[in-house]
């Protein structure tokens, strides 16, 4: 299979997101270690942006989380400022393939300032050259416009101007496409949607080789029903159409999904038609409790919840371990969740 487009590096610089390319198109044999790449046309079901296998660590790792609201540090409701440096610090350690954040990154996106506090407290990923694929939230658009709200955006990661969702191929078997829960009415998840479309032509044009793919997004499909806290938060009508798209999806693919959503600052696990559910709300934001449904694969009474989801491939299975800052104060780590995904 021939692939377009080809990038070695991906990392954050003080502008924002650049990509590094090892070479851009095939068969032009560029080779830059410091200009940003150019990446698939916005139609094209090609990966946008794609990593190549031996750019990656081994074994290929990946981290997601969102709901991190950067904001300033004096700001102590909105978001744990203590949490969030933590998680920046132990996602720094990990040294992972990439990170994906599923929405939330600023407290407010109308406000520049929130998005100076992302590159200041984020200066130890950039040093270190870490991928950061992001996607919107619903506080990207907090005190701005739509179009103001996206052009603060896309002056953050200015390697994302122009979409507001994506897809990177990361190696040979994992595939992620970030997508974007706040666009068209909230209503883009729907069949005939531009987004559901272009996701559409995404999944049935997945290499052969691809084994695991990674939704990250910020509004969850698929979580825990709430009828006391929170319930505004519960699915809408708009992902619950893509949790059934995915199901349609998985069950005639050679890809395993896994969505990996926040809004919800906690952690719940399901698995519902085939596809792994992730809700990873605990970037720093102020947390969200839970009642638990019998749904839901992780049952711990434990809160708060800040923590990531740390995905390594181990031959044909993927690897999943949620990681909780077990306490704050000292900023220790434990393992509270482990499972598997088998490739099929």
């Amino acid at each position: 299979m021939r692939i377009r487009h080809t990038f070695a590096s991906m990392f954050l610089i003080a502008a924002g997101l650049l990509l590094v390319g090892a070479g851009a198109r095939q068969g032009q044999g560029r080779s830059s270690q410091t200009r940003a790449a150019t990446s698939a046309a916005p139609g094209d079901p090609s990966p946008t942006f794609v990593i190549n296998e031996q750019d990656l660590h081994s074994p290929p790792t990946v981290i997601a989380f969102g709901d991190i609201r950067f904001t300033d540090p004096a700001n102590v409701t909105a978001t744990n400022p203590t949490a969030r440096r933590a998680l920046i610090q132990r996602v720094l350690e990990e040294r992972p393939g990439a990170i994906l954040l599923s929405g939330d990154v600023p407290w407010h996106g109308g406000d520049r300032n929130d998005y100076e506090v992302y590159r200041t407290e984020s200066q130890v990923w950039r040093d270190a050259n870490l991928r950061v694929f992001p996607t919107l939230g619903n506080h990207e658009f907090a005190l701005c416009e739509v179009q103001q709200c996206l052009a603060n955006w896309w002056a953050a990661f200015p390697e994302l101007k122009g979409r507001r969702w994506y897809s990177v191929r990361l190696g040979a078997k994992i595939y992620a496409i970030a997508l974007d829960s706040d666009t068209d009415g909230n209503n883009s998840f729907q069949p005939g949607g531009e987004q559901r479309r272009w996701l559409e032509r995404q999944v049935a044009s997945l290499p052969r080789e691809v084994e695991f793919v990674l939704v990250t997004m910020h509004h969850p499909p698929v979580a825990d029903i709430q009828t006391r806290f929170n319930v505004d938060h519960n699915p809408r009508p708009n992902e619950i159409a893509l949790a059934q798209f995915l199901q349609a999806a998985a069950a005639t693919s050679r890809a395993r999904f896994i969505v990996a959503a926040g809004h919800i600052h906690n952690y719940e696990r399901q698995l519902q038609g085939g596809v792994v559910y992730l809700v990873s709300g605990g970037g720093g934001a102020a947390p969200y409790p839970v009642d638990r449904t019998p749904s839901d694969l992780y049952q711990n009474a434990d809160f708060p919840n800040y923590h990531y989801v740390k995905f390594i491939l181990d031959g044909k299975t993927l690897r999943g371990t949620m990681y909780r800052l077990a306490d704050l104060n000292a900023g220790t780590w434990e393992a509270r969740d482990e499972f598997e995904i088998h490739a099929k």
